[in-house]
């Protein structure tokens, strides 16, 4: 198939009102944890249930995957998180913590499983040579899905409730099936090379959820893989004396066989991107908290205005890269400059400012979180189609990691401490990260000239442009 047709843009705009839903249950789904549980602890213990069960659902996408087509899995995911918001919104009167938690489980694992299938598919609806274009229009879509989805939230709550909220997110998942079915896309193929890699390497299309579960021969054992044999290529003995120490070597290995042969400045980058992690898993359980202690009468209102004006700011990053610079315009550097100011923003919207200003430093924030989800993911995407997928499992690891220690330590801080000093902190440490990346950035390519590379090595020679058109940066 080459470009893409009106099917595939047909089922954009269903995974568009389904990402409407999903982020218009963000916010109804925090303030709702903090009713349900009345502490910030129970909304970070909320949040890091859904993280595991999605984290868990990542380990085992790839069975899913071999066991059942990805049309079945992506219709068996929107299905499954469809009644699982419907049961909410029929019991958000009376609802216990013990089903609040089975909810966040379904939604958690049921979005794990439909992105990697979605993302895996994405070649074999559209084709190699279009995929890249493909990705933008799902990024574009999800990115005007979460300016809706935000700036509505507070409307629709109010409205309604949070029944009303769950409903609309359920109907959301609703249309996402039906038009699946409809359309009925070729979603299973024949692999072919994306790249300088061989074929049966996944494509570049793909995310870190699903390459943390790729598992792919010797360049594809990762955390995700199975178990039984690190990329080394040593297999795992069971049984016997010492095998506990044996089982501890080989999980060091596979760390150092995921590690070895990447280029320095991405394994930096790596760290950095869970440490950014770490962080923004501080502001994420702040904020209800601050929502509810600053405008107690429409906590909503407060959440919405935040994340619109932060969704807001993640499309103009993907306008502005879009018409800035080529190819070779964006490297190491420019992701740990976002990073840096992206965690000044965030640090800036928690000190207690009026609502324009509240809304700028959110929006400064966004500007820089798309600006770095841009930069870092077609940076990882440049190497040879071969490393991707261990690069993107090394990465998804490292994200998921760190966000779910941040959910808990955070959780735990805003017990005692105020969500500045919590959030302060937090992001002080990706500030440092940061710092430390550029400072090791100078030291590797100074006095060097960026050219071409082949290999990825480390230097500012891959851009942002994937592709012409529409820009990847979920």
């Amino acid at each position: 198939m080459g470009g893409v047709d009106r099917r595939f843009r047909a089922l954009v705009c269903a995974y568009a009102v389904s990402g409407y839903g999903n982020y218009l249950n963000l916010i109804a789904l925090s303030l709702f944890s903090y009713e349900v549980t009345g502490t910030a602890f129970g909304v970070g213990a909320v949040m890091a249930l859904r993280l595991f069960s999605g984290f868990v659902a990542g380990l085992t996408a790839a069975a899913v995957s071999a066991r059942t087509t990805r049309l079945r899995t992506m219709v068996g995911a929107d299905t499954a998180q469809g009644l699982a918001m419907a049961v909410l919104a029929l019991c958000a009167d009376r609802t216990p913590v013990w089903l609040l938690g089975c909810v966040v489980v379904v939604m958690g694992a049921g979005n794990t499983y439909f992105t990697v299938a979605l993302r895996s598919a994405v070649p074999a609806m559209v084709g190699q040579e279009s995929r890249t274009r493909a990705n933008g229009l799902l990024v574009t879509a999800r990115s005007f899905a979460t300016v809706l989805g935000f700036a509505s939230a507070a409307a629709v709550i109010g409205f309604g409730g949070y029944a009303a909220a769950f409903a609309v997110n359920a109907a959301s998942f609703a249309v996402s099936a039906a038009a699946l079915l409809a359309l009925r896309p070729r979603t299973d193929g024949d692999d072919e090379p994306a790249g300088d890699g061989p074929a049966g390497h996944r494509p570049a299309g793909e995310g870190p959820a699903s390459d943390a579960t790729a598992g792919d021969g010797p360049t594809g054992d990762g955390p995700a893989g199975d178990g039984r044999k690190p990329a080394g290529g040593e297999p795992v003995r069971d049984g016997g004396p010492g095998a506990g120490e044996g089982a501890g070597r080989a999980r060091g290995a596979r760390w150092r066989a995921l590690a070895s042969g990447v280029p320095a400045l991405l394994l930096g980058m790596i760290v950095l991107r869970g440490i950014d992690a770490l962080a923004s898993s501080s502001h994420n359980v702040a904020l209800p908290v601050v929502a509810h202690a600053g405008a107690p009468s429409d906590p909503a209102l407060f959440m919405t205005r935040f994340w619109a004006a932060w969704a807001v700011g993640t499309v103009a990053a993907h306008f502005v890269l879009r018409r800035a610079g080529g190819a070779g315009a964006w490297g190491e550097r420019a992701f740990a400059l976002g990073t840096l100011a992206m965690s000044v923003s965030f640090v800036a919207a928690f000190t207690g400012l009026p609502a324009a200003g509240l809304m700028a430093a959110a929006a400064c924030a966004g500007f820089a979180d798309g600006w770095t989800e841009i930069v870092y993911t077609s940076r990882l995407q440049a190497v040879p189609d071969r490393q991707r997928s261990r690069l993107f499992g090394l990465s998804a690891t490292a994200e998921t990691a760190g966000f779910a220690l941040g959910t808990v330590l955070a959780a735990a801080a805003l017990e005692t401490l105020p969500a500045l000093t919590v959030v302060g902190v937090f992001h002080g440490t990706a500030v440092c990260g940061a710092l430390v990346l550029l400072l090791f950035a100078a030291v590797r390519t100074g006095g060097r000239r960026p050219g071409p590379s082949t290999s990825g090595e480390e230097g500012d020679t891959h851009g942002t442009r994937t592709g012409t058109g529409a820009l990847p940066g979920a």
